[in-house]
């Protein structure tokens, strides 16, 4: 990342007053099948899951960070992948049980936990539930059995349903991933997929537009996808949609209903802090006078074999001054309702006047509207997310 063009003495180290809210992230790196779309650092499973030595070596990797975070409450937990629904009710309640005997986890904590609708996967709900998860995430992608051939899903639309359902019975915070913008597929289809998944009575809806990815299949073997204008007409459709059954379009592509935000998500938004476990886990850590990047061993084995051991770590870096400003907007930009000017300075630790000719250059534009205390996007900047944030970048 380029360094923003600050004025002079502007390269000091941030001052913190307080730390920003902590969350925990945890990464499960096992899948049932790599899909074609997935860039995250996920492989697939062959043969059983090592949970066993998987959750020992989570929990040295977090015996491991905890001077990093020593005293620090944390408000949320997020179990992601991989498909970390693979891990058995017993594994899960290891993991949480380590989890709750190492960090002061607030009464109140969000804990969510990534599943797909697998038939195996959702016979565990109610003892994941039973463990301490109390908000699901379940990746649907789509209720069209066509479209979920073509993204290579290895369930079908009965069975998304059928978990959904049984999620929705089992815990009373659960979201549903989809996914517009697929193969062959039409603005009614998108419309049809939304229509069915909001009847399913979720809370949250994540709602993506499907894009191809650097070192995926799809990037290999790019499929045929609606073209730009059917697409935007779509991303039209699902945010009138949405809003017509009563869903807040609360970030790029988070809907919840009023008080069901995802609180994990939105503290990476408002850019607060989060400590990594696991496999190609990443953290950012706020300190009184800097703040820390790190990231895990993504290889599985490697991380199996180097966990509680600082070799683990494959990334560790203080982010500089100049870079901050550009990294709170790359986060804080993405929430519809815009952020808090005074936020800025909490948390970055640098004072509002670094990023003033950047705002006046965004208003100029169109793409941003402020007032004394908020800055918010507007519905161009939205659209125009990357050319928002541009201007924050040198």
């Amino acid at each position: 990342m380029s360094s923003l063009k600050l004025a002079p003495g502007s390269l000091s180290a941030p001052q913190f007053d307080a730390l920003p809210p902590l969350s925990l992230y945890i990464h499960v790196p096992w899948c049932v099948r790599k899909c074609p779309y997935c860039d995250f650092n996920s492989h697939e499973a062959r043969g059983e899951l090592p949970e066993d030595a998987y959750v020992s070596a989570l929990l040295a990797d977090l015996e491991m960070a905890l001077p990093q975070v020593w005293g620090r409450p944390v408000l949320t937990v997020f179990i992601g992948g991989g498909t970390p629904s693979l891990l058995s009710v017993r594994a899960m309640d290891a993991l949480l049980s380590g989890v709750r005997a190492r960090l002061p986890l607030a009464a109140d904590a969000e804990i969510t936990l990534e599943a797909n609708p697998g038939t195996v996967e959702a016979e565990k709900f109610a003892g994941f539930r039973a463990a301490g998860v109390n908000r699901l995430s379940l990746g649907i992608q789509s209720l069209n059995d066509r479209h979920l051939k073509a993204l290579g899903r290895i369930h079908d639309a009965q069975e998304a349903r059928r978990a959904a359902e049984l999620a929705l019975a089992t815990f009373d915070n659960v979201n549903l991933d989809l996914m517009y913008g697929l193969p062959d597929q039409t603005v009614a289809e998108a419309g049809a997929d939304l229509a069915a998944a909001i009847a399913l009575g979720s809370q949250h809806l994540s709602a993506y537009h499907l894009t191809i990815e650097p070192n995926t299949w799809f990037h290999r073997y790019p499929p045929l996808v609606p073209d730009d204008d059917t697409a935007a007409a779509m991303q039209d459709a699902v945010e009138a949609q949405l809003a017509g059954a009563g869903f807040e379009h609360y970030e790029t592509s988070a809907f919840a209903r009023p008080g069901r935000q995802s609180r994990h998500n939105l503290n990476y938004w408002l850019f607060g802090d989060y400590l990594g476990i696991g496999a190609g886990a990443h953290a950012k850590i706020s300190f009184k006078n800097n703040v820390l990047r790190e990231s895990r061993a993504r290889q599985p084995k490697a991380y199996l074999e180097r966990a509680g051991d600082a070799a683990v770590i494959s990334e560790h870096r203080n982010v500089t001054a100049a870079e901050l400003p550009a990294e709170f907007m790359m986060n804080a930009l993405r929430l519809n309702a815009g952020f808090d000017l005074e936020l800025f300075r909490q948390r970055t630790g640098l004072d509002l006047t670094r990023i003033l000719p950047q705002l006046d250059a965004a208003e100029a534009r169109g793409l941003l509207i402020r007032d004394h205390r908020l800055a918010t996007p507007t519905p161009l900047g939205s659209r125009f997310l990357n050319d928002l944030i541009a201007l924050f970048l040198d």
